[in-house]
C-alpha cells in the first residue's frame, strides 16, 4: 500500500471489541494490546492510511469495565472510520448459547457513547483536511450537489465529499481533484480544482 499509487490507503479491520476479556470470549485469538500494536505498526508502515473498524456493544457478559476498556481503546486508536452494532443472538455462532444478559437499552447506550466519541474524532480528523486537495470519485448527483468519495471512503458507509453543482460541472464516474473548504463530523465540502 505504501509503495503503489493504484492501491487505496484504506484498510477495514473488523476488530469487534476493545476489551481483552471480551475478545477472549469471542475467540478472536488476540488481545486489546495486540490490536493496539497492530494499529501502530500499520500506521508506521503506511503513513496517512485510513483505518476503519466495526465494534460490538453489549456482547454477553460485557461489564461496565469491559465497555470502558473498549471506549479507551477507541479514544487511543483514533480510527478514521468506525461503526458500532449492538449484539443480537445469531444462530450457529459461538455466542448463541450464551445468556444475552446485557439489557437492550444498555447495549444502545453503549453503542451511542462509542459513536459520540467517534463523532468527535471524525470531526477533528476532518478539520485537518480543510485546505487540502484530494482525488475524488464522483458517485452521484443529488439535491443540487455532486457527491463523491476519496480513497479513504467506502461507498454508502463512510464520509462523502459534497461539491455544489450549480457552478461546477462534473461527470458521474469520473475523478476530480477537489479542494476541501469545509468539514463536518462525517462529510467534507469542496470545490473542484481544474
Amino acid at each position: 500500500m505504501r509503495e503503489r499509487e493504484n492501491i487505496c490507503n484504506y484498510l477495514d479491520m473488523p476488530l469487534q471489541h476493545g476489551s481483552t476479556v471480551i475478545l477472549k470470549h469471542m475467540r478472536r485469538g488476540t488481545t486489546r494490546e495486540k490490536q493496539e500494536e497492530l494499529i501502530q505498526t500499520i500506521r508506521e508502515k503506511v503513513p496517512g492510511i485510513a483505518l476503519r473498524t466495526t465494534l460490538l456493544a453489549g456482547y454477553p457478559g460485557e461489564t461496565e469495565a469491559d465497555f470502558e476498556e473498549m471506549r479507551g481503546f477507541v479514544e487511543r486508536s483514533r480510527f478514521e472510520r468506525l461503526g458500532v452494532f449492538t449484539y443480537s443472538h445469531e444462530e450457529n455462532t459461538h455466542a448463541h448459547n450464551f445468556e444475552d444478559n446485557v439489557p437492550e437499552e444498555v447495549k444502545q447506550e453503549r453503542a451511542n457513547e462509542i459513536m459520540a466519541v467517534q463523532e468527535q474524532i471524525s470531526y477533528d480528523i476532518n478539520q485537518t483536511r480543510i485546505g487540502n486537495t484530494y482525488r475524488v470519485l464522483i458517485d452521484r448527483k443529488e439535491s443540487g450537489n455532486f457527491i463523491g468519495r476519496t480513497e479513504y471512503d467506502s461507498p454508502e458507509v463512510d464520509n462523502e465529499v459534497i461539491v455544489t453543482s450549480d457552478t461546477n460541472h462534473l461527470r458521474i464516474g469520473d475523478f476530480a481533484n477537489v479542494k476541501i473548504t469545509d468539514a463536518t463530523e462525517f462529510d467534507l465540502h469542496g470545490v473542484p480544482i481544474l
